[in-house]
């Protein structure tokens, strides 16, 4: 009996409480601030500063790293806010197609938030090729919002970072040295940069100015000649060890893949935990089959077309080539920006399958890294 009554009286309470409803609402209104209500709020001011979503970017200056290696220095029409080791897509429309690919940034963060944001890129694709070939200073590009979580957590990754880098992948590393060396990151860095010769190694000049501050440090390694002051060889096992420190340590790595295949039986021989290791996954290219084509249908809102698909290249090249618009980030099949909806057709993945659970069980897939093997139909969210 004692429980019933006091289920009773509990509930007399929420009774009168709820007869209070209306009146104590009534009271709050006489008394509320005849102010108008604000138009716009703090965070929403906030969220458009952070992510303005595309932006307008002039080309104003191309740099020769390399004989295959140029940087790429744009100035936006906003302020550019991202964490160092992040990238952004870079898109412009070449030959009627709509056409982007993600990218580095190669600033400091603190320039980008004035408006001064530079890419560093290897010639070796589509886009590349046209960067390199016929851009030019005063050409404007899309520059989208900076995403990709290749960067430093402090609550994660281990105080000391070894960043392992081939090629153009000293992009990210170069972001992340400058932000350490202005006070915007704060961790010990030593970047490990592979070339083959002395002339193959980019921003160099730049390095070498930030390592001359003492906040980081740059070891430059060869592989086909020797050269004084440099390491030799390929870097693996014994040159992490050499420059890390011992203890505790995170390694990060940007370049080719042929470099994460020989770094991660080195990595592995060195019984680094999992978590200890971040990479920078790549573009996926074209594959090795017999030649072959594919009529792909590609629902995009109320309109339907009908395209050719080269079985060699994946349904997101497909698209673009055929001067569609469509939505692409990563290009590697990790960020889902693209996941479409699967209505007909079989197809392959290249590598491991990096799509949700859910994606996988509703027939979505990611056109970026998904190749056709017979006629398909695909539902695509617009670009």
């Amino acid at each position: 009996m004692a429980l019933y009554f006091k289920k009773q009286f509990l509930g007399l309470l929420d009774l009168i409480r709820f007869k209070k409803l209306v009146p104590n609402r009534r009271e709050r209104l006489k008394n509320g601030s005849a102010d108008p209500i604000p138009a716009t709020y703090r965070v929403n001011e906030a969220v458009k500063i952070l992510h303005p979503g595309a932006r307008e970017a002039e080309l104003v200056e191309i740099r020769e790293e390399t004989p295959d290696i140029k940087t790429f220095v744009f100035d936006t029409d906003k302020p550019f806010w991202f964490k160092a080791g992040q990238y952004a897509t870079l898109g412009k429309t070449v030959d009627g197609s709509e056409v982007s690919r993600p990218y580095a940034m190669a600033s400091s963060p603190a320039e980008a938030q004035k408006g001064r944001l530079a890419f560093t890129v290897k010639k070796a694709g589509f886009f590349s090729g046209y960067l390199f070939d016929r851009a030019a200073v005063g050409d404007k590009f899309t520059v989208g919002d900076p995403s990709g979580e290749f960067y430093y957590e402090p609550v994660k990754d281990a105080r000391k970072v070894v960043a392992i880098a081939g090629g153009s992948g000293i992009a990210p590393f170069y972001s992340l040295a400058c932000a350490v060396a202005d006070g915007t990151e704060d961790f010990d860095l030593t970047i490990l940069y592979g070339a083959r010769t002395d002339a193959d190694f980019a921003l160099k000049k730049e390095l070498d100015a930030l390592a001359a501050m003492r906040k980081i440090e740059v070891v430059y390694v060869t592989s086909d000649k020797k050269v004084k002051g440099y390491e030799y060889g390929f870097i693996g096992r014994e040159l992490i060890e050499k420059y890390s420190g011992g203890g505790d340590f995170t390694v990060m790595m940007c370049g080719p893949d042929a470099m994460y295949a020989h770094l991660d039986k080195e990595l592995a021989a060195m019984g680094l935990p999992a978590r200890r290791i971040k990479k920078e996954p790549n573009c996926v290219g074209d594959r090795d089959v017999a030649p072959a084509e594919y009529k792909l249908t590609v629902h995009i809102g109320f309109d339907t077309f009908e395209i050719k698909a080269n079985a060699a290249e994946t349904l997101l090249v497909a698209m673009e080539r055929a001067g569609l618009k469509v939505p692409s980030k990563c290009r590697a099949g990790g960020c889902g920006y693209c996941h479409s909806k699967l209505v007909s057709g079989e197809f392959s993945i290249a590598g491991a399958d990096k799509r949700r659970l859910a994606d996988s069980k509703f027939g979505y897939i990611h056109p970026c890294c998904t190749y056709p093997d017979s006629d398909m139909e695909l539902i695509v969210p617009r670009g």
